[in-house]
């Protein structure tokens, strides 16, 4: 913390945030079935896909432009204080996974039909992301095989 322009307080709050809102997601669903362990491969998947939506995507800089700046060299926080403390939980998607997930989670608890839905929808996203990253990979991998056969 002495490099960056928040203090302690800033990140007791966060951490506090969220603390309490998996408090409330764990009171809440008390009375609930627990969630299938099949459901785990799902969830993390659409956790991750949210959280490079939020924290990469260009399609939601609109969410970060408060906390980052959007540099040609990176994305850094902005601001001090809490500010900054925001913005560094927004440029690391290891830290949104987290958030989402708890999101995520309580919707799927307190509203399953909706929670299945969107868990869905973000884990196909997720699977889409690998595919295309393979396929990129797969493609470059070609040319290069393709260049070494020209020389």
């Amino acid at each position: 913390m002495s490099t960056t322009p928040t203090r302690p307080a800033n990140y007791a709050a966060r951490t506090l945030t969220y603390a309490s809102l998996l408090s409330a997601v764990a009171y809440g669903s008390r009375r609930e079935a627990p969630l299938a362990r099949t459901e785990l491969v799902p969830l993390a998947a659409a956790s991750f896909a949210l959280a490079k939506l939020i924290g990469k995507e260009k399609v939601e800089t609109w969410v970060r432009q408060p906390f980052v700046d959007e540099l040609p060299e990176g994305r850094r926080p902005k601001g001090d204080g809490m500010r900054y403390a925001v913005g560094e939980l927004l440029t690391c998607t290891r830290c949104l996974g987290a958030w989402t997930a708890l999101g995520l989670v309580g919707l799927r608890l307190n509203a399953p039909e909706v929670g299945r839905t969107v868990t869905t929808i973000l884990a196909t996203s997720a699977g889409n992301d690998f595919l295309q990253s393979g396929f990129s990979w797969l493609c470059a991998q070609s040319e290069v095989q393709k260049a070494r056969v020209e020389d």
